[in-house]
């Protein structure tokens, strides 16, 4: 699927490996215009006590067995470091194939900020990966590639999981 007209391409990371694989799959097949933009965009949750008393863990080999206390600004920090070990994974990736990119990190709602940072770029695709949640926490959840498809206004590839 080389191409060499996409201007701007946003992909959406988070700590998924299906997330890993989409950015793969973009570094792999997509060709942009010479002075065309990869952006690497992650979405950070916003901090709230629920996370602190569950802290989510750190991916792809970062710290374990940091103590996070139930407090907001220990939950940011927390929160900080999965991004850090998110973008560091990503970049990671990047730098084998020897690709350029820029990355970019929001706070909030992982679907509307996804959309909403897409659209004000003016990208000319959006590639994203999909988790196998099953039908039925999809359907309590909701799908943030689904979420995508039908709300950003530009073309979605979605790299579906195993």
């Amino acid at each position: 699927m080389a191409t060499g007209n996409l201007a701007s391409v946003v992909v959406a990371v988070d700590g998924s490996e299906e997330s890993m694989n989409a950015l793969r799959w973009a570094l792999d097949n997509l060709r942009l215009l010479p002075d065309g933009e990869l952006l690497v965009l992650h979405v950070q949750p916003p901090a709230n006590i629920a996370a602190g008393l569950n802290p989510a863990p750190i991916p792809f080999g970062g710290p374990s067995g940091v103590e996070v206390p139930a407090f907001t600004q220990a939950i940011e920090v927390h929160q900080r470091r999965i991004t850090q070990a998110i973008l560091d994974h990503a970049l990671k990736i990047c730098s084998e194939k020897n690709a350029e990119v820029k990355t970019e990190v929001v706070v909030g709602d992982p679907k509307e900020k996804i959309c909403e940072l897409a659209d004000n770029r003016k990208a000319d695709l959006l590639v994203m990966g999909c988790r196998a949640i099953g039908p039925l926490k999809r359907m309590f959840l909701g799908s943030v590639s689904n979420y995508c498809i039908n709300h950003v206004g530009c073309p979605v590839v979605v790299i579906k999981g195993t």
